[in-house]
């Protein structure tokens, strides 16, 4: 909460730029409300900086609610710049996210990360602090007043390829994290009955997550040329030494280390007394798995498919340098370009989707913990 301060009143929120290169002039906060404003603002907010050095549960919710007000605070603030600050007149002119916006978004999450584990927050607080947060933004953008805002000017002119690029970035690292499961299942299974193979199939799983994604790339490239050039069924289905091909390889490839590993892991650390009582009670050796091996190892199997995704989610933006699409293709177009807000418009996705998969299967693995059935 301090360092939220710190940022608030240090740095600028927001910008005003004449058009999408030039980065623009920053505007700090006491020039948007003036002193008496920004000081009337800074006062709760080192209210809860006090509340926060000697936390009870009492005072840890009331600086809960501070941090949800100001989650749904900051979509209007930055209407209230675009408004003021913005000349509608000058069709290239537009309003930027200034570094004291990120900032102070990403240390309040972080706070409502560790106010969760003090207060113990339920999944249902959990959604409401989210849904508060979807609805603010919601009415702020339905509104109109952040259509000067260069994030959503750069999503209005590009609609149509931003949501194909959602779903080919899905579609990618779905098909990704599917086939390293049955791989790595496939392998750890191998694995449990003969210990020879462990060594020299861990050795080369590792070898390969040792590889710079983009040296993986390069090395699939000569290949892959010419194996389509080689096999015409394989050019029908679009594999080429550039493209989804190399691309849903290589990310099989990182994949299967982590997936097999716990697999691995998880398989075995079912307790052998538990086997041992399935059999003193008649079952055979499929009904011991599917029943009792398998449900148990479950929570294990899920951390393993939440970190084979989350990994996967983020080296698929590399996959586009390669021309394999996706959302990697706004942030290297705004590199390219010199356009920040491009960028941004790229990489927020990525970083949603990865905390949706990470917060889902986190939920999946603690109810299984918890005794829930598959």
């Amino acid at each position: 909460m301090g360092l939220s301060l710190l940022a608030l009143l240090g740095l600028p929120l927001a910008s005003s730029q004449p058009n999408r290169i030039v980065p623009g002039e920053g505007v700090f906060l006491w020039e948007m409300v003036g002193w008496v404003g920004a000081l009337g603002i800074a006062l709760p907010w080192l209210a809860a900086v006090g509340l926060a050095v000697r936390p009870t549960r009492g005072r840890s919710w009331a600086v809960l609610g501070f941090v949800v007000l100001i989650l749904i605070s900051v979509p209007w603030g930055l209407a209230a710049f675009c408004l003021a600050y913005v000349d509608l007149e000058q069709p290239y002119a537009r309003g930027g996210i200034g570094a004291g916006t990120w900032v102070v978004l990403f240390l309040t999450g972080l706070c409502l990360v560790e106010l969760r584990s003090r207060l113990s927050l339920s999944r249902r607080h959990i959604v409401s602090i989210l849904a508060l947060t979807l609805i603010a933004w919601a009415t702020a953008l339905s509104s109109g007043w952040l259509e000067p805002l260069a994030l959503v000017r750069e999503y209005a002119s590009r609609s149509d390829q931003f949501l194909a690029a959602v779903l080919y970035h899905l579609a990618l690292v779905g098909a990704a994290v599917a086939i390293s499961l049955v791989i790595g299942f496939s392998l750890a299974l191998a694995l449990r009955h003969s210990e020879r193979l462990r060594t020299p199939v861990f050795g080369v799983l590792s070898v390969i997550q040792t590889i710079p994604s983009l040296a993986l790339f390069g090395l699939l490239l000569a290949p892959l040329a010419w194996l389509s050039s080689r096999y015409e069924w394989l050019s029908d289905l679009g594999v080429q030494g550039i493209g989804w091909a190399p691309a849903l390889i290589a990310l099989v490839g990182y994949s299967l280390l982590p997936m097999t590993r716990n697999a691995y892991v998880a398989l075995e650390g079912v307790p052998a007394v538990v086997i041992e009582s399935a059999r003193g009670m008649g079952m055979g050796p499929g009904h011991i798995f599917f029943q009792v091996r398998l449900p148990l190892a479950l929570p294990v199997l899920l951390e393993a498919i939440r970190i084979t995704t989350i990994q996967a989610i983020g080296l698929a933006a590399v996959a586009a340098l390669i021309g394999a699409g996706g959302l990697g293709t706004f942030i290297f177009q705004g590199l390219g370009q010199s356009a920040m807000d491009l960028i941004v418009l790229g990489a927020l996705p990525i970083l949603v989707m990865a905390l949706i998969a990470d917060a889902a299967f986190s939920a999946l693995a603690s109810h299984f913990r918890q005794g829930g059935r598959p």
